[in-house]
């Protein structure tokens, strides 16, 4: 899309289109289909960057842009009073069968009234915009949509006043138009009135091309998808809330790789679905709004082993440079089968699964993140946390390096990196985990790992370096990691008896003065302290509640480390304290 195209609207507030400029050449998004004996579909992307912007990836998605101007919603050239079981029309370009009203040209039409058992059909001829004001409508169907669009330009539905539609409870499989709200043509929903939609037998809004949500209060009940626009959905505003059988959000394109996407740039979005909350099966793009998601029955629940219940899950890139995000997801929080880019943003996410897995890169440069409950919190083969504040609850590893491969072995191209941000971790298992190599730059990194000596507060299989930023692990020590011994920033490494949660412990240098203090959350009986105020070769003291614990060499690796040997121990994990921070994969899968 090229954003000077967009058309200005005072229909409504400033559309509220805030993303990155900056263009990187050929990050257009491929994937592969494979089948199984079973003829089950698994696309795999191939896309892997993660540090593509929103304008990035839309740059190579097909175009689009909203038909809602003030000069298009203005007096309407027909009026059609609706009365029960018939219409009354003033003006051309109307016919009307019973309780079926039929829109034959292009034009603007103002609707009011109620249809007890009927529909509204707009088969205008292709090359003519329609617009449809809804201005205090009822349509209900018992054998079909209440509002069907077979033809036109596109159709703009503009809403004033508080407006209810409803379809029939049953369509045949094969049926083309299959929601309360349908059209086979690009459909923009704008407006300042209220719309609620049952759509009982499938779908409650969806549009066979793209799909456009510019304002209004827009309430969607579903049988199965909530609100689904085949090329693209966007929206822009309003205040949506769906309640859906299937997906809440979703885009569904899956022959053409530049749509299928979701754009969120505004609005207020409460979604409750038994499937996925917002799906894509390309780009997840989102620069701002408010959203609320729960899925599959929230992090509690129990999924089939074939069921799909993520909060945001795309198919390619999923890119988020601002808004508000509280998601309770059965399944992974967020999710996808490419790479993910967190810029901006605030994420409370709860998952019975990850947190935010990604088959290819994981940057996050500026988002926060609270994961409070997770199976995993962050899984992907080359993870990043470059910027911003980043806090995770999980039941196995907190940060996890990982390709699935489930190799014991050092994976070449899998990597984990702190260059920045404050990231604080609470695992039971693996705190900070590669199954490569892992990397610290820069930031503040705090793990309470796990209580059993059969994970680590760190685990590397790989190299395992730091050259800035503060870094404090306490946890087991059966299988206690540190950097390695050639890092070019120091580091303190101990293992001791096991100390217990609530206790303080501080690194004491050579002349007594304490480097920085920790107050543990965990018991523990490893620790591993590392920032610029260690010297290499330096003795130090860790004493736990005033008394040493042990005595060590500043840069000294650990004897399970890949840099060789020192320490000392047995024991269990820390927690929350001081040292620099606040306390806070699953296999590809399609719908």
């Amino acid at each position: 899309m090229r954003f000077a195209d967009l058309k200005k609207k005072t229909y409504l507030l400033a559309f509220p289109l805030v993303i990155s400029v900056g263009v990187l050449a050929g990050c257009a998004a491929t994937s592969t289909s494979t089948t199984d004996s079973s003829g089950t579909t698994a696309t795999t992307a191939s896309v892997t960057d993660s540090t593509v912007t929103i304008a990035d990836v839309l740059a190579d998605n097909q175009d689009w842009a909203s038909d809602a101007s003030a000069s298009t919603v203005a007096a309407a050239d027909t009026t059609i009073t609706l009365d029960g079981d018939s219409a009354t029309v003033s003006g051309d370009g109307v016919t009307v069968d019973g309780s079926t009203v039929t829109i034959t040209a292009g034009g603007t039409y103002e609707l009011t009234g109620s249809l007890t058992d009927g529909q509204v059909v707009v088969a205008a001829p292709d090359a003519d915009p329609v617009t449809l004001i809804l201005n205090g409508v009822d349509i209900t169907s018992s054998t079909t949509a209440a509002i069907a669009v077979t033809s036109a330009d596109s159709v703009l539905v503009a809403l004033e006043g508080a407006n209810t539609l409803a379809d029939t409870a049953t369509y045949a499989d094969d049926a083309d138009v299959n929601a309360a709200l349908f059209s086979a043509v690009d459909l923009t929903v704008t407006g300042t009135g209220s719309l609620d939609v049952t759509g009982n037998g499938n779908d409650g809004i969806a549009s066979k091309d793209g799909l456009v949500i510019e304002s209004g209060t827009i309430t969607v009940t579903a049988a199965d998808d909530g609100i689904r626009g085949k090329d693209y959905l966007v929206v822009a505003g309003g205040d949506i809330t769906v309640t859906a059988g299937g997906d809440g959000f979703k885009a569904d394109n899956a022959d053409d790789t530049d749509r299928g996407y979701v754009l969120v740039t505004g609005g207020t979005i409460d979604i409750t679905a038994a499937a996925d909350g917002i799906q894509a099966e390309t780009d997840l793009l989102v620069s701002d709004g408010d959203v609320t998601i729960a899925s599959g029955g929230g992090a509690s629940a129990t999924l089939a082993d074939d069921a799909s219940a993520k909060g945001l899950k795309a198919g390619e890139y999923l890119v988020v440079e601002g808004g508000t995000f509280t998601v309770d997801a059965a399944d992974d929080s967020v999710h996808t089968n490419g790479a993910i880019h967190l810029s901006g943003g605030t994420f409370t996410l709860a998952t019975g699964d990850d947190g935010i897995h990604a088959d290819g890169g994981i940057l996050l440069d500026g988002a926060t993140v609270d994961i409070t409950q997770s199976n995993e919190g962050i899984e992907g083969p080359v993870i990043e946390v470059a910027d911003g504040d980043v806090s995770v609850t999980s039941s196995d590893d907190g940060i996890n390096a990982s390709d699935g491969s489930g190799s014991g072995q050092a994976i070449d191209g899998v990597e984990l990196t702190i260059s920045g941000g404050t990231t604080t971790i609470d695992a039971d298992g693996d705190g900070f985990d590669s199954n490569g190599s892992a990397t610290i730059t820069g930031g503040t990194l705090t793990v309470a790992g796990p209580t059993n000596s059969g994970n680590g507060a760190l685990d590397v299989n790989g190299t395992f370096t730091i050259s800035g930023g503060t870094l404090l692990a306490a946890g087991a020590s059966g299988m206690a990691v540190s950097p390695e011994a050639d890092s070019e920033q120091s580091f303190v490494a101990a293992t001791f008896d096991s100390e217990t949660a609530g206790s303080v412990v501080e690194i004491v240098d050579s002349s007594g003065t304490v480097v920085d203090t920790y107050t543990s959350t965990k018991d523990y009986s490893s620790v591993v302290y590392s920032s610029a105020d260690i010297v290499s070769g330096d003795s130090y003291d860790v004493t736990v509640d005033g008394t040493t614990v042990a005595t060590v060499t500043a840069g000294e690796a650990l004897a399970d480390s890949m840099g060789g040997g020192g320490g000392g121990g047995g024991g269990q994990p820390g927690g929350d304290g001081d040292f620099g921070g606040d306390q806070g994969g699953e296999a590809p899968s399609q719908p």
